[in-house]
């Protein structure tokens, strides 16, 4: 169960105590300056290089980096153990809000405004080094619980609030398709994608979640989006924070 209420001035004070707050073991990534999603396939014989790509990002203590594996590479004659139609789906919806019909792998996405080929290092970094985020996102663990709080911004309009939920790390053998042969590592694996509530600019928002629920033998880490909208559209990614176990 999953509880939420918007607070007021009080927010910003909530937020200082909760990056204050002790966490044990336990890795919360929060003030980042991109969300990078990577579009990727398991079929795909130009995606490895991006695949590494990413998982060097993901070290990177100012970047969350998660991986959307996509299915319609699967026709080739290999179906991506992690593929799944709702990833490419979210890659169209990214391409129709730039007013684009063409997807393609792999590719990357930084605070969901630019899209480049995921293996073009120079232009990866670029976009990264450019980017920054608006809404401090903070994150802090009692007991079985995460906290969230994310505070008011003046002057932008609300969005949502998303948990994706994601596997640090799988080794998968390719047996058939364009990487037949190969054994990649993937990191990063988005598992899970669903809508916690709204975030709303005026006030701010503070949400509590269960992490046992969340969490598992599929889901080692999970990364909050606070994610504005256009049209029913992915638009601007305004802020973000990231906890693993």
């Amino acid at each position: 169960m999953i509880s939420r209420r918007f607070l007021g001035t009080a927010l910003g004070i909530a937020a200082i105590l909760l990056l204050a707050a002790p966490v044990g073991a336990d890795s919360v990534r929060a003030g980042p300056r991109a969300v990078v999603e990577l579009f990727t396939s398991q079929g795909c014989a130009a995606c490895p290089p991006a695949d590494a790509l990413l998982t060097s990002l993901a070290e990177q203590p100012d970047v969350i980096a998660l991986a959307y594996h996509v299915d319609y590479w699967d026709y080739i004659g290999w179906t991506d153990t992690f593929g799944a139609e709702a990833n490419s789906d979210r890659q169209r919806d990214y391409a129709k809000s730039w007013g684009s019909s063409r997807i393609y792998t792999p590719q990357m996405v930084v605070n969901g405004t630019k899209g480049v080929v995921g293996s073009r290092r120079p232009e990866v970094h670029g976009a990264i080094d450019a980017a920054s985020l608006k809404v401090p996102v903070s994150l802090s663990v009692d007991g079985d619980m995460l906290k969230i709080a994310i505070a008011p911004q003046e002057g932008v309009a609300d969005a949502t609030v998303w948990l994706v939920t994601y596997l640090d790390r799988a080794d998968v053998d390719i047996e058939r398709g364009e990487n037949a042969g190969k054994k990649v590592v993937y990191t990063q694996v988005v598992t899970g994608r669903q809508v916690l509530g709204m975030w709303e600019a005026a006030t701010g928002a503070y949400l509590k979640l269960p992490l046992g629920e969340l969490l598992s033998d599929h889901a080692s880490g999970l990364a909050i989006i606070v994610q504005q909208e256009r049209s029913g559209l992915p638009g601007a990614i305004l802020g973000a924070a990231a906890f693993e176990r």
